[in-house]
């Protein structure tokens, strides 16, 4: 009985569900409101408006990752991590944190080649930008 009753509310839900956007779909809705429509432009401004900060996030995080073995979340911690683990015969431990040391490792190059573009995109910005602050 009580599987029955579900079953019902489940359905009753779904045609709520599918009755509500029938409508809207039929209803034409706006063209920024409905999931299928993509993007209008590339971003530009908004990326354009980001760019310091998005800078300063990428520095501070080569910081970090290039830290001493003082650093929270530097390779150097993380090194002396698992060589600890190691020497303390901990197996499972060290596999588990030289996975986190080669993912870590593998950021390094990621940042350094996003702030390299976004030098670049921050060169456009400056080419780019009107009187008003605005992107073409």
């Amino acid at each position: 009985m009580l599987r029955r009753k579900t079953t019902v509310a489940a359905v009753a839900c779904l045609a709520l569900l599918l009755g509500g956007s029938g409508v809207a779909a039929a209803d034409g809705g706006s063209p920024t409101s409905s999931p299928s429509a993509g993007p209008t432009g590339d971003g530009a401004q908004a990326l354009c408006k980001r760019a310091v900060r998005i800078e300063k996030r990428i520095d501070k995080s080569l910081t970090r990752l290039n830290g001493p073995v003082s650093v929270r979340g530097s390779i150097a911690r993380l090194q002396q991590r698992v060589d600890n683990a190691k020497a303390a015969g901990h197996g499972a431990v060290e596999t588990y944190l030289n996975g986190r040391l080669a993912y870590r490792k593998s950021l390094v190059p990621t940042l350094e080649q996003r702030s390299k573009d976004l030098a670049k995109v921050s060169d456009w910005c400056e080419a780019n930008t009107t009187a008003n602050g605005a992107t073409p």
